[in-house]
């Protein structure tokens, strides 16, 4: 019972693995460098926060 538990975890680590690998290869196809590494929604978001102290 252990060993068909530990099994299938180490399967589901490894579709996991599988997807991330899939999903960087997507994603790094997808969008040019300058895009990912923008920071435009960052700053959006923090000129729309107010802080009050």
């Amino acid at each position: 019972m252990w060993t068909t538990l530990a099994n299938i975890g180490w399967a589901i680590s490894a579709a996991f693995a599988l997807w991330m690998l899939y999903d960087w290869f997507k994603t790094d196809t997808t969008y040019s460098e300058a895009m990912l590494t923008s920071s435009r929604e960052g700053e959006i978001e923090a000129v729309a926060e107010k802080h009050k102290v």
